[in-house]
């Protein structure tokens, strides 16, 4: 990958005034940042309590574990012994087992010789025992973890097992969706995410998933001849070498997979097919920033739930609040390991138009706002006509501010104001000490 592509989330952004990242920026790490996404792996699993099966069945439905085909057995220990000497072992075994020091080891020797080489294996006990750890670590064991345990620890155990921290992190990916049509997600979208790659100085993707009809091209004034739907045609065939090939560079840190908007030809995607577009992208930088259009499909529902965050935005109507609580029911029904979606109110305090307060929606969808954003046509229009975002039209309007809010809980960032010091500073503290 060309050097344009790579580069860290975590480098110091001052270029900014009057704001800048506070020293201590990163806050506490996310559900997302510590338990990543497995690989196409086999899990098997043998337990011996109900609670920890039930654990381990939730975990397996978990977003994270969608690629990961997971087997759940009870019998613990002994069950694994028998069923491993007349069939293969999985990429991981995991062992719920309570058995005593001794015998416990005695069964993984047992167990040891039915094992294949690559095969990792986790065991769940109940003894909070360092010697045990040390013994079992020793002989080979990947992991021990003390029950009970939650769906969420066991992910950012298996998490921590194929997600190597000495090699470069796979990126996080935002999806930002309308409740409804013409609500101004994708407007949303290009600005947060330009305001993400100026303000951390990082590198971040757009991908436009409106293949018919997406507008990254004309917001960013770029008239690229591949993109996104040569990605889509073989996914298979996508790696970082054609991603170079096929992205087209806005700025410094700002690249776009732009859409073809083009109507003499049929688009047929896939949900895997857009998932694996997404995956090689997101292994090339550290944030993609998808923009999914108002359809709805197997497509779509797959990459909106997959994201590590969610940014549904709406204006305050009742349309839009109905649309909003139909997606966040069902983004916090399969999403239960997951924080909750954002909530972006856009073109709001429109004069005469009745609307919806942004209390009241929040009551609402038990939720609150990440942003309100005042219609603004006059700075959103000429933004959009001169190809432009609308802080490099207007650095003083209003929305920028919001869109840095909303880059900055997305990063999971801090930002404090930098006061401003007069040039006679220094004198006037001189004159306080000579009083």
């Amino acid at each position: 990958m060309s050097k344009s592509l790579k580069g860290s989330a975590t480098e110091a952004y001052d270029a900014l005034s009057p704001f800048a990242l506070e020293a201590e920026g990163a806050e506490t790490p996310a559900l997302s940042d510590r338990a990543r996404p497995l690989p196409r792996i086999s899990i098997q699993a043998f337990c011996e309590t109900p609670q920890t099966a039930e654990a381990l069945q939730a975990a397996s439905e978990d977003r994270r574990l969608s690629k990961a085909h997971v087997t759940i057995q009870m019998g613990g220990a002994p069950a694994a012994v028998a069923h491993y000497q007349e069939s293969p072992t999985p990429n991981l075994i995991i062992l719920e087992s309570h058995l005593p020091h001794g015998e416990l080891v005695a069964t993984l020797e047992e167990l040891a010789q039915s094992c294949d080489p690559g095969t990792k294996v986790v065991i769940i006990g109940s003894t909070n025992d360092v010697v045990l750890y040390r013994d079992l670590m020793k002989r080979g064991i990947s992991e021990y973890l003390v029950a009970p345990i939650s769906s969420f620890e066991l992910m950012e155990c298996l998490s921590g097992l194929y997600n190597n921290p000495d090699s470069d992190p796979v990126g996080q990916v935002f999806a930002f969706i309308g409740a409804k049509g013409g609500v101004g997600s994708s407007t949303i979208c290009h600005n947060v995410a330009w305001t993400l790659s100026e303000a951390l100085a990082t590198n971040i993707v757009i991908a436009d998933m409106d293949l018919a009809f997406g507008t990254t091209g004309l917001d960013f004034n770029q008239d690229p001849v591949q993109g996104i739907a040569d990605a889509l045609q073989n996914p298979d065939r996508l790696d970082e070498v054609l991603l170079d090939r096929l992205l087209t560079t806005c700025s410094k840190h700002l690249s776009i997979f732009a859409a073809p908007v083009v109507l003499d030809r049929d688009y047929e995607m896939s949900p895997e097919g857009c998932e694996t577009v997404i995956d090689v992208v997101r292994q090339n930088v550290p944030f993609v920033a998808v923009d999914l259009p108002h359809t709805w499909a197997p497509w779509t529902k797959r990459l909106l739930l997959q994201a590590d965050e969610i940014v549904i935005t709406a204006i305050p109507d009742l349309a839009n609040l109905r649309n909003a609580k139909n997606i966040i029911d069902l983004v916090k029904t399969a999403r239960k390991n997951d924080a909750a979606p954002h909530l972006v109110l856009n073109m709001a305090n429109m004069q005469k138009r009745p609307e919806i307060t942004p209390k009241e929606f929040e009551n609402a969808l038990d939720l609150k706002t990440l942003a309100v954003i005042d219609f603004d046509c006059e700075n959103f229009g000429q933004a959009a006509n001169n190809g432009q975002m609308v802080e490099e039209y207007n650095s003083k309007a209003k929305a920028p501010q919001a869109f840095r809010d909303i880059a900055m809980a997305l990063a999971h960032r801090k930002e404090v104001k930098v006061e401003k010091k007069s040039p006679l500073a220094p004198l006037l503290e001189k004159l306080k000490l000579m009083r």
